[in-house]
């Protein structure tokens, strides 16, 4: 263990570098509009040339990209708790089944419409319905996506984030919603969690408290999303290796993320209440640091002639998923209100 250390430590201090500048940079702008996610992952595309330069810092990197990426997503389960689901109710939770139903709907059809690679629609997807960039960074390595597929639908998300940021304060207004009202829209509609924090906050500091609670319930279904895919996965490589399906089972302890397991363990744990704040924050800081290195080193593996050469399809379905959602998490809210 310590001689794999010793050989990835370069690779790691090079990402612990990017996480630094992008928390640096994140601080400078004001309302957290460029969030630290999409920093680190920009910085490390601007680094791409280093790895060539520098050979010694591969291991570290790649290390960096799938170990301590799982450890970032292990540590985030201590940022939530069961609790937070109850407090949201039936209603939030029913919102968010809709919302989820038209993401991953919406990408599977449209995505074979504009012939869009399944496991970038299926990326797409997952930004919009659950947690943004780390919906992408997580479900990613589970569907074996390239990282050019990663890091094109991390920047379809925040091109999209910086949108909402600015528009859905006025349109909320202009729509006359309540705080609550207004925070269920925005806790369900949009992605990544700074704009949530930016766009909810904007309205009013009640919509704020409320968007973010709905907001991290929504990553909770990073679970059961991570566990579906891991199976359609496996039967997809069994089918592509000429297997029979209906002959040869998918062997569920083979192809289980355990990780998943140990991210509800911690939210477990932070649901018994016993762990005291100070320890709290401190996971939490430690899983953001986990998560912004392993995006640096998902943009250190990828540069920006590969992400262009992706093409502007997959951007146009990634506009047309987040749009559907946005009017389904408004349209749903208000029959809801009409119903309850």
């Amino acid at each position: 263990m310590l001689l794999r250390l010793k050989r990835c430590a370069p690779g790691l201090l090079l990402t612990v570098i990017l996480a630094a500048a992008a928390i640096w940079l994140s601080g400078l702008v004001p309302g957290d509009i460029l969030g630290a996610s999409i920093l680190a992952l920009v910085l490390g595309m601007l680094c791409h040339p280093l790895l060539k330069k520098l050979p010694q810092t591969s291991p570290g990197v790649d290390w960096a990209s799938s170990t301590v990426l799982k450890l970032g997503i292990i540590l985030m389960g201590i940022s939530l708790s069961f609790s937070q689901v109850l407090l949201v109710g039936r209603y939030a939770l029913l919102l968010m089944l809709c919302t989820l139903t038209t993401a991953f709907g919406g990408g599977y059809f449209l995505g074979r419409l504009f012939k869009v690679d399944w496991k970038l629609s299926s990326l797409l997807s997952a930004s919009t319905a659950i947690c943004g960039g780390t919906a992408v960074a997580t479900l990613g390595p589970v569907i074996e996506a390239e990282d050019t597929q990663i890091a094109y639908a991390i920047s379809a998300t925040f091109l999209f984030d910086l949108l909402t940021v600015i528009l859905f304060p006025w349109l909320g207004r202009l729509l006359g919603l309540t705080d609550l009202s207004y925070g269920l829209w925005v806790g369900t509609a949009v992605n990544d969690t700074s704009s949530v924090v930016a766009a909810g906050y904007g309205f009013s500091d009640a919509a704020g408290s409320f968007a973010v609670i709905v907001k991290l319930t929504r990553t909770l279904f990073i679970v059961p999303i991570v566990l579906a895919f891991s199976l359609i996965q496996a039967r997809r490589k069994l089918r592509l290796a000429g297997g029979d399906e209906g002959t040869e089972k998918v062997s569920m302890a083979a192809i289980f993320p355990w990780f998943v397991l140990l991210f509800l363990v911690m939210v477990a744990f932070k649901s018994t209440g016993l762990l005291p704040e100070p320890a709290v924050g401190w996971i939490s800081s430690a899983s953001k640091l986990f998560m912004l290195m392993a995006l640096g080193a998902i943009g250190l593996k990828t540069s920006f002639q590969e992400v262009k050469g992706v093409g502007w399809k997959p951007m146009a379905l990634g506009v047309t998923i987040d749009t559907s959602v946005v009017f389904v998490a408004l349209a749903v809210q208000a029959l809801l209100q009409r119903l309850f």
